[in-house]
């Protein structure tokens, strides 16, 4: 390609032909949001029904009482502009040549006409009964979607009429008009008006995704133009690789034998990227967070600003010479060239002490003047021919930047100067620069949310590697006292198991509803006496269970204390994980060390689950043995040893998985084997501890079939031991809070395949669940509120 410069020079510009048409990302971004609006419309309207309805009918009799004259006249104008706007945007486009565009807009047209007849259809025939009320106000010949409505909306999205404000206007003049009069004739509803615009946005969105649009990024010879526009010659130039954030690049020569680098800020690629920052921006805390969405001008004039900024400071960092707008859809910034290579590029072994202590200076230096480089990776640090560091990516970063900001930046490089030359030798170079108070002050930020992705990309390789550098730096400040920092609002965990508790909410809702009413109050209630009996004596075995596998000396009531508090702490937590970590925090507060706490809950754990297997296979064969004499397998045990070995098998063959469950089994046990040879030194405590794992079993299983017999169901009580010893297994697994739902539906269906009425078997489930799960609240949380206010906890 070759551009003129407006001095009769021509510049040739290497690069590769841009596209004609271009898949924008804002373009897929809308038609995202609007399908999330759509949803949320349609979910609020069905929640909402009874107002929505109300409201329609107040509409429907303000309208009515408007002259008629009036109305039909609204009628016809509202008509004439949904038909007239479009149409004459259409001519002025062709009229300017841009008759691409009309075509485009009118297969949207077709697309969203096809599409709004189609759902229409099925709404009437075969949709939910609700959302056909809502759509169509339950009238003859009201359509759900309006296909005129819905179509001149995708169009007019389609040609992006949205851009010319004086169009736009009366685009939405004409739609307000056409609801106005829709409503006077009770040809619509306001839900259907909405889902209307909405699904013609999606369509006319989803055209201009599909079919691209005009590329409109300034080529290489109008970056040339606009770097001459500045005052510099050029007489070459070359496109480079693009930057970590799609960025182009281009060196550009100049007439006096310099170069110059220059970065193209492009406003289509503004949005690049925006899921993954709306992502972090929601997912971490106050000042850690980014801007999710700038302006083409705000990170124009960021970079710039972070340039001059870290020029000040001493840093050495390229020279900005020179900022432009390319028209409107682009800008650039021009530094000055100096030939570096990225510390990526450089072997390890090239990486000496000098060259880390001056990695380290010139961070310090930016320290100084409050700058932080938010971005200190392999790719943004360089080193120059004469082995010089120079900071490069000044877009990333801040100025006036608080404290944390300057601690993320240290915890950064550490960690990534650490995956370079190991931890000791990292810490031992940032020290001897930075000092160890320095380093202290980033210890609690080093976290893995806290680092960039590709830092945290290559730790999933090396997942020791930051607590081997927690551990040097304590080496070398043992005093040291930094307060803990929390990044996260919540973790993806935290999601998850809120979304999971919302789904078994909703479960337990829909079984509830399903009960007849008759049926519980015919409960028979010496029966549900023996099930609450049973299930307060559970904690009692608990407490012995967790007495017989610790040598230590433990009041049986305290302890007994101990295991109510965690039914309360189950509320927050799966169950696997409350009553691990409260045992926990309760021998601990006894006095016993951390890592002999831990392997004493370890070990009661490690026993439970030898019982919980061995049970659960002796009463699986117990339930398929006809007679004394039979050995013959049953069934339901050829089945549970066939899964429990397609679970082994997948979990020793997939490499994550069991790298996954290894890790978790060898954190939860280490130290285990030790503490219960202490245990077996004294037979009382061997007693104990069996005894507590076997009556726990028991009593769940005693209340569970007293649960069943409360509603006049029978089984038999090797079948209800299958069925509970399957689903606890299953709620210890589920994410939700007392393994909420998964239990339910288990337990449901385990004594439904059992031979009881579905009937019988949910109220029996929900009565086993109120007496172990709900019931135990109450007194949980004022068992937990003492032992803190006695600091047993």
């Amino acid at each position: 390609m070759r551009s003129s410069t407006g001095d009769d020079s021509v510049v040739l510009v290497v690069e590769p032909l841009l596209p004609q048409r271009i898949r924008r990302p804002s373009d897929l971004l809308r038609f995202l949001a609007t399908l999330l609006g759509l949803a949320a419309v349609v979910l609020l309207a069905l929640v909402a029904q009874k107002t929505l309805n109300g409201l329609e009918s107040d509409v429907i009799d303000g309208t009515r009482r408007a002259p008629f004259l009036l109305s039909g006249l609204v009628g016809v104008l509202s008509g004439a502009a949904m038909l007239g706007v479009p149409a004459a945007y259409a001519i002025e486009r062709v009229l300017h040549r841009d008759g691409l565009r009309v075509a485009e807009g009118l297969f949207a047209a077709i697309a969203g006409m096809v599409l709004s007849f189609a759902l229409g259809e099925w709404l009437l025939n075969a949709g939910p009964d609700d959302l056909r009320i809502l759509l169509t106000g339950d009238r003859a010949g009201v359509e759900p979607l309006n296909t005129l409505l819905t179509s001149v909306i995708a169009y007019v999205t389609a040609v992006r009429i949205s851009r010319r404000p004086t169009w736009r206007a009366a685009l939405w003049s004409a739609v307000a008009l056409n609801a106005i009069a829709l409503f006077a004739a009770t040809a619509a509803t306001i839900l259907g008006i909405v889902v209307s615009i909405l699904v013609g946005l999606a369509v006319g969105y989803a055209t201009l995704y599909g079919v691209g649009s005009p590329n409109t990024r300034p080529p290489g010879s109008a970056i040339v133009a606009a770097v001459a526009k500045l005052g510099f010659v050029p007489v070459r130039a070359r496109r480079l690789d693009d930057d970590h954030q799609s960025s182009r690049r281009y060196a550009i020569g100049l007439k006096d034998g310099s170069r110059l680098d220059v970065t193209v800020l492009d406003r289509d690629r503004q949005v690049a990227g925006l899921l993954y920052r709306l992502w972090r921006r929601i997912r971490l805390n106050s000042e850690t967070r980014r801007r999710a969405i700038r302006s083409l001008r705000a990170e124009l004039e960021r970079e710039a600003l972070m340039a001059y900024a870290a020029q000040a400071a001493g840093a050495s960092t390229p020279r900005l010479v020179g900022t432009s707008e390319i028209g409107t859809e682009a800008a650039l910034l021009a530094y000055e060239h100096t030939a570096t290579r990225a510390l990526d590029d450089i072997p390890d072994e090239e990486i000496d002490d000098n060259l880390l202590a001056q990695i380290w200076e010139q961070v310090l230096l930016l320290q100084v003047q409050r700058l932080a480089h938010r971005r200190l990776t392999g790719d943004s640090i360089h080193v120059d021919d004469e082995g010089r560091v120079i900071l490069m990516d000044a877009r990333s970063g801040e100025i006036a930047a608080g404290d944390l900001l300057l601690r993320l930046d240290i915890a950064q490089l550490l960690t990534y100067l650490s995956l370079r030359v190991g931890a000791e030798r990292a810490v031992r170079a940032a020290a001897s620069v930075a000092g160890p108070n320095t380093l202290a002050g980033a210890l609690p930020l080093l976290q893995r949310i806290a680092l960039t992705r590709e830092t945290r990309a290559a730790l999933s390789k090396d997942k020791e590697l930051l607590t081997a550098i927690r551990e040097q730096i304590v080496e070398l400040e043992p005093k040291v006292e930094v307060e803990e920092v929390r990044l996260e609002r919540f973790r993806p965990r935290t999601l998850i198991t809120i979304i999971a508790s919302a789904f078994a909410a909703y479960f337990l809702v829909y079984y509830i509803t399903q009960i007849n009413l008759n049926m519980i109050s015919s409960a028979k209630w010496s029966w549900t006496g023996v099930a609450l009996v049973a299930s307060m004596l559970s904690y009692v075995a608990a407490a012995l269970m967790l007495r017989g596998f610790v040598p230590e000396k433990l009041p049986l009531g305290r302890t007994v204390l101990v295991q109510f508090a965690g039914s309360f702490v189950k509320l927050v937590a799966p169950a696997a994980v409350s009553g691990v970590a409260i045992n926990t925090r309760y021998l601990q507060k006894r006095g016993i060390p951390p890592g002999q706490a831990v392997a004493s809950v370890g070990a009661s754990q490690l026993i439970g689950l030898g019982f919980h297997i061995t049970l659960l296979l002796l009463f699986a064969y117990i339930t398929g043995s006809s007679a004394a004499t039979s050995f013959t397998p049953s069934r339901t045990l050829v089945f549970v040893v066939l899964a429990v070995a397609v679970l082994m098998l997948v979990a020793v063959t997939v490499p994550r998985l069991r790298r996954m469950i290894t890790s978790r089994i060898r954190s939860l046990f280490s130290g285990v084997i030790p503490r219960l040879l202490d245990v077996l030194q004294s037979p009382r405590k061997i007693i104990e501890g069996f005894s507590g794992t076997l009556l726990l079993t028991i009593f769940f299983v005693l209340c569970l079939d007293a649960s069943v017999r409360a509603f006049g169901g029978s089984l038999s009580f090797a079948a209800v031991a299958i069925v509970f010893l399957a689903g606890n297994a299953i709620g210890s697994a589920a994410p939700t809070p007392g393994g909420l739902g998964a239990v339910e539906a288990a337990l449901i269906g385990g004594l439904t395949i059992s031979g009881l009425p579905g009937e019988v078997a949910t109220s029996a489930v929900l009565l086993f669940r109120l007496l172990t799960f709900w019931l135990p609240v109450l007194p949980g949380w004022a068992s937990f509120t003492y032992l803190q206010r006695h600091e047993a906890l």
